[in-house]
């Protein structure tokens, strides 16, 4: 798909073969305007047709189940990250999108793995790869996108090598220490929060650290803008959780209340288990297990929006949003670290 036009309009892209969502009306309304938003969109195109190459071959069925969830869309908000840490350096350097779609690329990998692993039938609005051609090839694919970042990242040189397979070492472990659970003695709060780090946590973090290291920030504040990802890729993560219970429309992507029905527990479930309140005795029934029918599951969503347990996985989320804020006093005052400071806003404002 090299030299492939991307034609950019108010909600897609199409580079040749692919229509594409335009990422950057997906992400959130902490997007800046002005010099700043317009950097940030332009860098975004770049990297659009740069993942449009990626997902490219010339084996009609592999260049279609690679591009599947490409096409579908998606927050783009770990390429975008890495593009906004590069505006506290040189934001052109060729790296910086090089180094975006690396992370972009490991992230969608993950999901049709992910997906295998959760028997999932439908992501970002589309069925999944593996509902549509079955889970040989959604892990397959899945493969084939890892083997093009790696590609990617080997121009990009040894210690980028290093760390990214670091960030592939934690997001596997995560998903290990997810799928096993918690062991004996551990504390299951403590291990879903820790999960959430490997799973969600690295590669966020690591998207500040590449688009920060290759525009040439300064070591001190690459670090800072490191830890800030990680909070704050923790946070989001739990404000999908907390949408999917308060939404009532589907705003995170999925039915309000899926997490319940596949007997996934998030951090309310976590806390609702966790209580001995005599009156929370139905919700700890209704979560210790997957939800089939329809009424109960009504129930367990209106227990879980009134309760204690939402209230205090809120709690957390705050906690993690504002330590990813006590991070950003490292950024120098502007435009950038405003941008950043409303990303930690929204995380926080959309789950509510």
């Amino acid at each position: 798909m090299t030299g492939a036009r991307t034609a950019v309009d108010g909600g897609t892209a199409t580079d040749g073969r692919h229509r594409i969502s335009k990422p950057a009306s997906t992400i959130g309304p902490w997007l800046p305007e002005g010099a700043l938003g317009e950097s940030l969109a332009a860098g975004l195109a770049e990297v659009e047709k740069a993942l449009g190459t990626a997902v490219d071959s010339e084996h009609p069925f592999v260049r279609e189940a690679a591009g599947h969830l490409m096409a579908a869309g998606g927050k783009r908000f770990r390429p975008m990250l890495a593009l906004l840490a590069a505006q506290l350096g040189d934001p052109t350097s060729p790296d910086v999108v090089r180094a975006a779609v690396v992370c972009e690329l490991t992230h969608l990998a993950t999901l049709y793995h992910d997906d295998v692993m959760d028997e999932a039938l439908v992501r970002r609005g589309a069925p999944s790869a593996n509902s549509r051609w079955g889970n040989s090839i959604a892990i397959l694919t899945g493969d084939l996108l890892f083997a093009r970042a790696s590609d990617i990242l080997a121009d990009l040189g040894p210690e980028a090598v290093r760390v990214q397979a670091r960030t592939y070492e934690r997001l596997v472990t995560g998903q290990l220490r997810e799928t096993v659970g918690p062991q004996d003695g551990e504390d299951p709060v403590a291990h879903y929060l820790e999960v959430l780090a490997d799973k969600t946590g690295s590669l966020v973090a690591t998207s500040a650290r590449f688009g920060a290291s290759f525009a040439g920030v300064d070591e001190p504040l690459v670090a800072a803008l490191t830890a800030f990802g990680e909070e704050v890729g923790v946070a989001f993560q739990i404000s999908d959780d907390l949408l999917d219970i308060v939404s009532a429309d589907g705003t995170s992507g999925k039915s309000p209340g899926t997490d319940l029905r596949e007997g996934v527990a998030t951090l309310p479930a976590l806390f609702a288990l966790a209580d001995d309140d005599p009156a929370d005795a139905r919700l700890r029934e209704l979560v210790a297990r997957p939800i089939a029918a329809d009424d109960e599951h009504a129930e367990a969503l209106a227990l879980l929006r009134s309760s204690d347990a939402l209230g205090r996985a809120t709690a957390v989320l705050g906690e993690y949003a504002d330590r990813a804020q006590e991070r950003l006093a490292a950024v120098p005052a502007g435009d950038v670290r405003d941008a950043l400071s409303a990303l930690c806003d929204f995380v926080v404002t959309r789950s509510r």
